[in-house]
C-alpha cells in the first residue's frame, strides 16, 4: 500500500475525523472509497453513490480544458 501527502483545511480534517468515527472506519479508509468511486463511470447497480460524490459528477462538463490550461499556465508563471 502506497502513502498519499494531502493539504486540507483543518475543519473538514476534523469534520472527516468525527464522520470516520460515526461511520466505524478510518479517514484513509473514507478518502480511498472515494478515490474508487470516483476512478469508476458511475455508481455500482449494488450500491448507491456517496452523496458529495454524486454532487460533483457532471461538475467539469463543458469545461473548456484548454482554457483552463492556459489560465494556470498564466497564474503558475
Amino acid at each position: 500500500m502506497s502513502k498519499l501527502t494531502l493539504s486540507v483545511d483543518d475543519d473538514v480534517i476534523q469534520q472527516a475525523k468525527s464522520w470516520a468515527a460515526r461511520e466505524g472506519t478510518s479517514v484513509s479508509q473514507l478518502v480511498e472509497r472515494y478515490l474508487r468511486e470516483a476512478a469508476t463511470s458511475g455508481p455500482r447497480p449494488d450500491e448507491a453513490a456517496p452523496p458529495v460524490l454524486r454532487r460533483l459528477r457532471g461538475c467539469l462538463k463543458g469545461l473548456d480544458v484548454e482554457a483552463h490550461r492556459c489560465h494556470l499556465e498564466e497564474k503558475y508563471r
